[in-house]
């Protein structure tokens, strides 16, 4: 796929998903600008993505921090074909969890981190499109969770309202903003290896429980660059008739029961 002329802002960009897909997005043609909240992170992507990648720290849940990556993305690259929502997380920590222990805190956290960010972000790109009078791409990182469960490993209630939600409010958004030739579309993984499925990806339980549950390529979890194909048909130019959707990029995940061990 060719992707010269054109270029792109990952939100939560400098690690795992986000940077892989902007490495194949650069590699592509396209230029990019990765926004991320640590500044280490921030420091290895710079080299990953060379002096034609742009690289901003910032925390998505902050409005200040789209609107800044915008500003520079437009000023370097001219305008700007499209964004790419990655940012996200558990909220474990602050109290996510089955609903009858989740503390406010944790609900508040969980949706802040996964779908404010989200809206703020969509927000800011979908005011750039209108204002600048272009058509525009927005692809928004969902997951399976958010419409296909799993009860016994991965009982994060927050969470999974937080990504079904980015599905019903993409698609709403895609309806509304068709006839400016605005594309929307959600990615849903399953469990990848990220820094934010640490605790996943290390447990012998869950990796013997995805052998049946995600059974593509050996039962194993996905890496980073899996999303990469799906990344680029949402992205490019030539993906002109497709918005509303939402593409389970998950080893099989929606269609397996699992089995415990």
């Amino acid at each position: 796929m060719n992707f010269n002329n054109t270029s792109y802002i990952i939100m939560g960009g400098t690690t795992g998903m986000g940077l892989s897909a902007a490495v194949s997005l650069q590699q592509a043609g396209a230029k990019v600008l990765v926004v991320g909240r640590n500044p280490e992170s921030g420091e290895k992507a710079k080299k990953i993505l060379g002096s034609s990648g742009l690289v901003l720290s910032g925390d998505a849940t902050e409005p200040e921090t789209i609107t800044a990556a915008i500003n520079l993305a437009h000023t370097t690259f001219g305008n700007i074909s499209g964004l790419f929502h990655v940012a996200g997380g558990s909220g474990r920590k602050w109290g996510d969890g089955p609903l009858h222990q989740i503390s406010l805190e944790g609900w508040n956290k969980t949706m802040e981190l996964n779908l404010t960010s989200l809206m703020l972000s969509n927000q800011a790109i979908i005011n750039y499109f209108l204002e600048n009078k272009i058509a525009g791409v927005i692809l928004n990182m969902g997951s399976v969770l958010g419409y296909s469960p799993s009860p016994k490993f991965f009982v994060t209630h927050a969470y999974a309202a937080a990504k079904s939600a980015i599905i019903g409010f993409s698609k709403s958004i895609a309806a509304y903003y068709a006839s400016h030739d605005i594309r929307v579309n959600v990615l849903a993984p399953s469990l990848f290896i990220t820094p934010m499925a640490k605790r996943a990806a290390e447990d012998t339980d869950i990796l013997a429980f995805l052998k049946t549950k995600q059974p593509l390529d050996g039962g194993r979890p996905g890496l980073s660059e899996d999303i990469n194909n799906a990344v680029l048909m949402f992205l490019h130019p030539n993906s002109k008739f497709i918005t509303g959707q939402v593409l389970g990029v998950d080893g099989g995940w929606s269609l397996s029961e699992g089995q415990y061990v």
